[in-house]
């Protein structure tokens, strides 16, 4: 009698788990055709219509044919300066909340303020930037502010981002590592780092895809215009980025094709961000492949 109890048990627990397997694979299917979709909506309506020219030329106000040279140039300008700001300073607080921080009730309280600034609204880091730069500084709108300002918005995530891929390392490695009589330093630098590479390159694509086509942030401290040159490299100029001309074009412009320009500017967006996690995330599928071998 027991016996027949368990064999129903485990039929009804065999049954649920292929309904439950079925469901999560229906539900991961939707989230990849969803994604596909827009992107092929997104991507289909604007990479027919681009030109070398679009990526080249300067905008237009009133005649059609305008391009994104400028401010294509800016969101890379702006990405590489926010970068070199948040990325050393991030993953070394991640690290150092892993490895160095003692464990206690100023460090949670610490980790507490991390994450909840992971959540405020890019906005605010704006209205931030905006005091900081425009007013108590008083140097305007400018790519120096904009840089800065991302820099800012991206810390929080990546610091966290660092610490919890530092975090999963196995300390079978770390205490292998101290066997053979290595110090912290050179453990983290050896080991820890390298095994957490993959996810720490993770979190680094994240918050470059997010300040390429930030624009709260980047409107507040950048401003809504270029200096007028394809290749401007004074910090202290207007930064108006892709995403933010985006936005003007399908909000304010007056120019007769502005639908079109929003389009391909879009098109070329999604295919940067793109672009972008391919190139940081390609060298490590072929490193992983080799190690695998």
């Amino acid at each position: 009698m027991s016996g027949l109890k368990l064999s129903r048990k485990t039929s009804r627990a065999l049954l649920w788990d292929r309904i439950a397997t079925g469901c999560f694979y229906a539900l991961g299917a939707g989230v990849l055709l969803l994604v596909f979709w827009l992107l092929f909506t997104i991507l289909s309506k604007g990479l027919p219509q681009i030109s070398w020219g679009f990526l080249i030329k300067l905008p237009e106000e009133i005649d059609a044919g305008g391009g994104i040279g400028p401010m294509l140039f800016n969101s890379f300008y702006i990405l590489f300066l926010s970068l070199l700001i948040s990325v050393p300073i991030g993953v070394g607080a991640g690290i150092y909340m892993a490895e160095y921080a003692p464990n206690n009730r100023f460090t949670e309280i610490l980790r507490i303020c991390v994450e909840s600034l992971s959540s405020v609204p890019s906005i605010v880091f704006g209205l931030l930037g905006l005091a900081i730069f425009a007013e108590y500084f008083g140097i305007g709108l400018t790519i120096l502010g904009g840089a800065v300002s991302l820099a800012f918005l991206n810390l929080p995530m990546l610091a966290r981002v660092t610490e919890e891929a530092v975090r999963a390392v196995p300390n079978e490695l770390r205490h292998a590592a101290y066997g053979l009589g290595t110090t912290q330093f050179h453990m983290i630098r050896t080991v820890v780092i390298p095994t957490a590479m993959q996810a720490i390159i993770t979190g680094i694509c994240l918050v470059a895809g997010r300040a390429f086509g930030e624009s709260a942030v980047i409107i507040l401290t950048a401003g809504l215009s270029t200096s007028g040159e394809m290749w401007d490299f004074n910090l202290f100029s207007p930064g108006e980025t892709l995403a933010v001309h985006l936005w003007y074009v399908q909000s304010e412009a007056i120019v007769e094709d502005a639908r079109q320009i929003a389009d391909k500017a879009a098109a070329v967006l999604v295919f940067v961000v793109l672009l972008i996690n391919m190139v940081f995330r390609v060298p490590l599928w072929i490193n992983n492949r080799k190690l695998r071998k």
